[in-house]
C-alpha cells in the first residue's frame, strides 16, 4: 500500500513539475529563443539583424506551403518547418515591421490561384493535375513584389541569404546601378554586325542588364557617378592616372568594385586592331591600385591546369590545351552565395592573384585551379600558340592558384592626392586618403569569363538564335555583382548546414563496431557451418557405411554437435548485440536528455528570469 501511495505521489509530483514548467515558460520565456543546433541553423547573422532593425516601412511575407507535399516527401516537411521557424525569427527581430502570413494552397482553390498570381512554381503531385507549392511572396507598401518561386532543397544552405536578400530588395526596391568600364566589345561589335558575322551583345552583358541598371563608364573617366553602386572594370586597357584615381576614390568612398584583369585576353586577341592587324597588347592590369591595396597579380604568366583542360586540335592530333580549363568541385567556394548554384566556371589564359604577405586585408578565394596547375609565360599563349608544345613543356608545380577572390578590409589610397589631369582638381570630390571603413570588392584574374565562346553555344531554335550555356560563367558574374550590390550585410552571409543531416556519430560507432567484430563473426559463422555439416553427415551416414540404426557413440556425437550449434548461435547473437550496444546507449542518453535535462534547464532559466524581473520591479518601486 505504501508503494502504491509513493507511486501516486510521484505521478502527481511529475505532473505538477510539468505544469509549473509550462506556466513559468509561458510567463517568463515567451520571447526567449535558444538555438541549440550545432551549426546554429536558426541564429540570424549580424547582417540580417541589421537589415531587419533598419526597416523603414512594413513588409508582408506570405509563405505558401502545401501539406500534401510534406506527406508525399517528408524531407520537405522538415524543410518547411525550418522555413517557418526562420521567418518567425525574422519577425521577432523586425520589431513589428514584418508581417507573416501562412497559407496551405489546396488544389483548385482560391489560395492556389493567389499563389499562381504571385508567380510561385507549382509541382505536379499526381496524374490528376494537382499541384503542390512551397514558395514565398513578399510585398511592401508600394506594391513592389519579390518572390522565391520554390524552396529548392539544393539551396537550403543559403536559406538565410535568400530570405535576407528578398527582405532587402523590398526595403530598397530601386534597381542597383552598375557601371561598366571595359575595352571589350560587351555591347557588340558594329563592324562584325555590319558584315553579318555576328558580333552582337555578349550574353553575360545581357544578363547583367536584366538585373541591374547598367551605365557605361568611359576608360578615360576622371570621376565616377555617385549613383553607381557597383563598378565593373573588365579588361580596361591603358588606364591613365586620372582614371585610376577616380576608381581609387570610388572605392575609398565605399563603392563596390569588381575588377577583372587579364594577362592575355583571348577576346581582345580575336579582335583586330583598327588597321586590321592582330592586336599586340591583349593584357590588362591595375598594378598601381593593387600594389597599394595589398594584392599581387603577375601579368607575365598565365595559369595552366591539367585538371579540366579543354581538348583542342593541334595539327592532326587532339590534345589538352591547359591554359583553357574548367573549374569544378573544390575549386569553387560553395559557401559563398555567388557560387551557390554554380557547378562549373570556365577560364581562359587566366592570371593568378594573391594577397601580399604584409597586407591586412581579408582574402577569400572564390575560384581556384587544381593542384595539377602551373604557370606558363604569357608569350607562349599570345603569339601563335602551339597546344601540343605547351602541353609537352608544362610541369604542374606550386599547388592550386587563386583565380578570383573577395577582398575585405580598410584600404589606403594609391595616391597622395589628386593627380595632374585635364580637369581642375578643385572640381573633383574631396580627396580621401583612407577608405570609409572596410571596403568590399572582388578581383578576378580573367576577363574571358565574360566571353560567349567560353560558356555558351548559340544554336538555331525555329528560326531564333538561342544561347545554350555549358558553363556557369554568366550566372557567376551576375551573382558576384548581386552580392556586391546588396552591401556589407548581404556580403557577410555564408551558407549554413541543412536541417536533415546524416547521423555521423552513429555511423562512426557502427563502422568501428563492425570492424572490431567482423573477424569474430566470420570465424563463428565458419565454425557453425562446419558443425552443421558434420551433424548432417552423422545423421545420414557417409558413403557405403550408412547405418540403419544409430549407435550410442553417434547419438552422443550428435548431441554434442547440437549443443555446439546452440552455443555458437548464442555467441553470434552476442556479437550482434555488441554491434548495437553503443548505438542503443547513445539513444538512451538522448532520450534522457530530452525528457529530463531540457525541462530542468528551462525551469531553472525561467526561475532565474523571474527573479531578475522581480528585482528590477523592486528597484523601480524604490
Amino acid at each position: 500500500m505504501r508503494k502504491l501511495w509513493s507511486s501516486v505521489l510521484g505521478v502527481i509530483a511529475v505532473a505538477a513539475l510539468l505544469i509549473g514548467v509550462n506556466l513559468l515558460s509561458d510567463r517568463f520565456l515567451q520571447d526567449a529563443r535558444l538555438d541549440l543546433t550545432q551549426q546554429h541553423l536558426y541564429t540570424l547573422s549580424p547582417g540580417t539583424r541589421h537589415i531587419l532593425a533598419n526597416l523603414k516601412e512594413p513588409i508582408t511575407l506570405k509563405l505558401f506551403y502545401s501539406r500534401q507535399l510534406g506527406t508525399a516527401a517528408p524531407a520537405y516537411a522538415a524543410y518547411a518547418e525550418r522555413v517557418r521557424a526562420m521567418l518567425r525569427e525574422y519577425a521577432a527581430d523586425a520589431h513589428g515591421k514584418l508581417n507573416l502570413q501562412f497559407y496551405d494552397p489546396v488544389p483548385f482553390s482560391d489560395t492556389e490561384d493567389r499563389a499562381l498570381a504571385y508567380g510561385l512554381q507549382g509541382v505536379p503531385l499526381n496524374q490528376g493535375g494537382e499541384q503542390v507549392y512551397f514558395g514565398l511572396a513578399g510585398t511592401n507598401l508600394l506594391d513592389d513584389q519579390q518572390t522565391i518561386p520554390f524552396f529548392q532543397s539544393e539551396r537550403e544552405r543559403f536559406l538565410e541569404y535568400d530570405l535576407t536578400r528578398l527582405v532587402y530588395e523590398l526595403s530598397d526596391p530601386k534597381r542597383a546601378v552598375l557601371g561598366v568600364m571595359s575595352s571589350l566589345p560587351l555591347e557588340g561589335d558594329p563592324r562584325m554586325m555590319m558584315s553579318g558575322r555576328g558580333g552582337g551583345p555578349w550574353v553575360s552583358m545581357q544578363q547583367l542588364q536584366q538585373g541591374f541598371t547598367v551605365r557605361n563608364v568611359p576608360v578615360d573617366a576622371q570621376t565616377i557617378d555617385p549613383e553607381i553602386k557597383v563598378l565593373m572594370v573588365a579588361s580596361a586597357q591603358g588606364l591613365k592616372d586620372p582614371t585610376l584615381y577616380a576608381i581609387d576614390q570610388f572605392v575609398m568612398r565605399g563603392g563596390r568594385l569588381l575588377a577583372m584583369v587579364d594577362p592575355h585576353s583571348e577576346a581582345e586577341a580575336a579582335q583586330p586592331d583598327p588597321s586590321g592587324m592582330p592586336r599586340q597588347d591583349t593584357g590588362s592590369n591595375l598594378a598601381r591600385l593593387f600594389d597599394a591595396w595589398g594584392i599581387t597579380f603577375d601579368p607575365k604568366e598565365v595559369v595552366g591546369d591539367l585538371n579540366g583542360a579543354w581538348r583542342v586540335r593541334s595539327g592532326q592530333r587532339v590534345v589538352d590545351y591547359v591554359p583553357w580549363f574548367n573549374i569544378r568541385g573544390d575549386g569553387l567556394a560553395h559557401d559563398d552565395p555567388a557560387l551557390a548554384d554554380v557547378t562549373q566556371v570556365t577560364v581562359a589564359s587566366a592570371g593568378a592573384i594573391a594577397k601580399k604577405p604584409d597586407a591586412k586585408i581579408e582574402f577569400a578565394p572564390l575560384l581556384r585551379s587544381s593542384k595539377e596547375s602551373g604557370l606558363i609565360p604569357v608569350a607562349k599563349v599570345s603569339e601563335f600558340p602551339d597546344p601540343a608544345s605547351i602541353l609537352a613543356d608544362f610541369k604542374p608545380s606550386g599547388g592550386a592558384r587563386v583565380i578570383a577572390a573577395r577582398i575585405h578590409g580598410e584600404l589606403t589610397s594609391a595616391f597622395p592626392g589628386p593627380p595632374a589631369g585635364e580637369k581642375d582638381a578643385s572640381k573633383l570630390p574631396p580627396f580621401k586618403a583612407h577608405s570609409d571603413g572596410a571596403v568590399n570588392m572582388v578581383v578576378v584574374g580573367d576577363s574571358d569569363i565574360l566571353a560567349d565562346r567560353f560558356w555558351v553555344r548559340t544554336q538555331d531554335f525555329f528560326g531564333q538564335q538561342e544561347a545554350v550555356p555549358f558553363s556557369d560563367n554568366g550566372p557567376f558574374v551576375a551573382n558576384v555583382v548581386g552580392t556586391l550590390a546588396g552591401g556589407d550585410d548581404l556580403i557577410g552571409l555564408r551558407g549554413k548546414g541543412q536541417i536533415i543531416r546524416p547521423f555521423t556519430l552513429v555511423d562512426n560507432i557502427q563502422h568501428k563496431a563492425e570492424a572490431q567484430f567482423q573477424q569474430t563473426e566470420k570465424a563463428l559463422q565458419a565454425h557453425l557451418d562446419a558443425t552443421q555439416k558434420k551433424l548432417a553427415e552423422l545423421r545420414a551416414g557417409t558413403g557405403a557405411q550408412k547405418a540403419a540404426v544409430i549407435t550410442a557413440e553417434q547419438s552422443a556425437a550428435i548431441a554434442d554437435l547440437q549443443a555446439d550449434i546452440v552455443q555458437t548461435r548464442s555467441k553470434l547473437r552476442a556479437v550482434q548485440f555488441d554491434l548495437r550496444r553503443d548505438i542503443d546507449a547513445l539513444e538512451t542518453e538522448l532520450r534522457l536528455l530530452n525528457i529530463v535535462l531540457v525541462p530542468v534547464v528551462l525551469t531553472l532559466l525561467a526561475i532565474v528570469l523571474g527573479l531578475l524581473r522581480s528585482r528590477r520591479r523592486a528597484r523601480a518601486r524604490v
